[in-house]
């Protein structure tokens, strides 16, 4: 048996027991909690590989870091700038991944002069931790890993596709009632003895899908409860701080779209994308487009300010990507202008700034602010 298929077996039967728990019967969430992040088993608690350039590393997917690290040099400047704005010294990255991000942003820092006295990064993998630490060992005390959140914090807040990993809940409009969607023990002989069950819900999506068509889409308890546990934090701190949040997704209205009615929830495994994630449990990556709308509302409602709101081509324009770029190699550039493409990650990606006190105009937005469409 190999390695690969001993995990999956293993955490099947982790969810089988969870669906006998519930009755019969897992909310999609606590499906997707468990086979992202179960100890030792879930896809971000495994020692599997997960970021890099090409399949051939057994990696599943790159992310902005990993392509360039001109990336983490450009948003290196907004978070000087944020340091500055909000009088505060410290940096907190959510979901570090492979720690490439931390590396960059922490050495174009130091080289800008700006004094960081912490880096401080909550991962829930202890794999990720391990991995994070061997490339980070060069800033020695400044960095410091943190297992559960502090009764209050203060800084600059950097999440980079880490709302998009946060479980969500399916809703399953059917002829035009609205279901809630859940994963079962199979009766037939599927792979993986999972099957999708659809039950009447009072769940809603915020609002509702213009026609009346059959629709699957996601909500975002999850998320939308980070940022307002974030909040909390940021305000019951001395000075409060910034966050930056960078990710695929869309306003509500274009969330909801009418035609968008087979939802956003994606799989990714060996640089190819799928829809089932009710198959290689623990293998592969599972995410939902994030909801900005409500991500915003979320911290507006707990007592942020949003800075801004644009798209990752032009926040990263604004804070000097192409000049950046024309310094440097062709073979770089040629990697950094996938992050500001259109038909890449240039329009996908959105970034969403919050502010706790005092609203300045942060650099990143300062050209193309959208928050008029949120």
């Amino acid at each position: 048996m190999t390695e690969a298929h001993s995990l999956t077996t293993a955490m099947l039967v982790r969810v089988h027991k969870a669906i006998l728990a519930a009755q019969g019967w897992l909310p999609f969430d606590q499906f997707m909690a468990l086979v992202l992040y179960e100890p030792g088993l879930g896809y971000y608690a495994n020692q599997q590989p997960k970021f890099g350039a090409m399949p051939q590393s057994g990696s599943d997917f790159v992310t902005a870091p990993e392509l360039s690290p001109l990336f983490g040099a450009a948003l290196a400047q907004q978070v000087a700038e944020a340091l500055k704005a909000t009088g505060t010294d410290e940096v907190w990255e959510f979901g570090a991944g492979s720690g490439a991000l931390a590396h960059q942003l922490l050495s174009e820092l130091k080289r800008m002069g700006c004094a960081v006295k912490r880096y401080n990064i909550m991962d829930l993998s202890s794999t990720l931790k391990a991995r994070q630490q061997s490339l980070l060992a060069e800033f020695g005390d400044q960095v410091k890993w943190l297992s559960e959140w502090p009764a209050s914090l203060q800084g600059v807040v950097v999440g980079n596709e880490v709302l998009d990993a946060m479980p969500v809940k399916l809703l399953h409009r059917i002829k035009g009632e609205w279901h809630e969607r859940g994963v079962v023990m199979a009766q037939s002989d599927s792979p993986e003895g999972l099957a999708w069950e659809d039950r009447p819900t009072h769940l809603r999506p915020p609002i509702e899908p213009v026609g009346e068509h059959d629709y699957l889409t996601e909500i975002q308890p999850q998320g939308e409860a980070f940022v307002a546990s974030l909040a909390e934090r940021l305000l019951a701190s001395d000075k409060g701080g910034a966050a930056f949040f960078l990710d695929y997704g869309f306003p509500e209205a274009e969330f909801f779209h009418p035609e968008r009615h087979m939802g956003t929830l994606m799989c990714h495994q060996a640089h190819k994308a799928d829809v089932n994630p009710l198959e290689a449990l623990g293998l592969k990556d599972i995410t939902a487009h994030v909801n900005f709308t409500g991500m915003a509302l979320a911290g507006q409602d707990a007592g942020l300010e949003v800075l801004g709101y644009t798209s990752q081509a032009r926040f990263l324009l604004n804070l000097g990507l192409a000049e950046r770029m024309a310094e440097s190699g062709l073979a770089q550039r040629a990697q950094a202008i996938k992050l500001i493409n259109e038909h890449e990650m240039g329009e996908l990606f959105k970034v969403l700034g919050f502010a706790t006190h005092a609203h300045w105009q942060a650099q990143g937005f300062a050209v193309g602010d959208r928050s008029h469409k949120l």
